[in-house]
């Protein structure tokens, strides 16, 4: 199965260091039922690409989390055992939210998705937004919105040495 597991270019350069993500459990995106049920698609590239969408969503609260650090959202699409994932433990998980039970070695991951440079200044305004975007300001919302109007780049896993050089 492949998921998407929400980073931040810190936790990247971590997880190039240590040759995996996490420890466990591992919060990741995939196409869970729940998922498909809040797309309303039975194409798969359109669920995947969804998971991307939320595993992105999740990123940007990392980084809203660590204020100062590098604000470029990052997910790492990694491919897993079916067996290895389970559904979120949470009562109302975020829809296609899955968990790993144990680290996952970098070396299962497919690709690397990130923001561009040029996105790094609407990813900052919408990390410092985002508190006031949850309690329903509309302003805010919007400020979050502009940050996901940014598709993340693709990139090869031989590609992470540089990606963390810039963190």
């Amino acid at each position: 199965m492949r998921v998407y597991v929400p980073l931040t270019l810190s936790g990247l350069a971590e997880a190039h260091m240590k040759g995996e993500l996490g420890p466990g459990p591992v919060t990741a995106y995939g196409v869970t039922p729940g998922l498909r049920e809040w797309y309303a698609s039975d194409d798969i590239e359109e669920l995947e690409y969804a998971a991307l969408g939320r595993a992105a969503a999740a990123s940007l609260r990392l980084i809203a989390g660590v204020p100062g650090g590098a604000a470029r959202r990052v997910v790492v699409a990694v491919d897993v055992r079916d067996q290895d994932v389970s559904a979120a433990p949470d009562r109302d998980p975020e829809p296609g939210e899955v968990r790993i039970a144990a680290a996952v070695p970098l070396a299962k991951a497919a690709a690397v998705h990130v923001d561009a440079d040029g996105a790094v200044g609407e990813v900052t305004a919408a990390a410092r937004a985002l508190e006031a975007a949850d309690r329903g300001d509309d302003d805010a919302r919007s400020t979050v919105d502009g940050a996901e109007d940014h598709e993340l780049l693709w990139y090869g896993v031989q590609e992470i040495p540089n990606l963390v050089g810039r963190a």
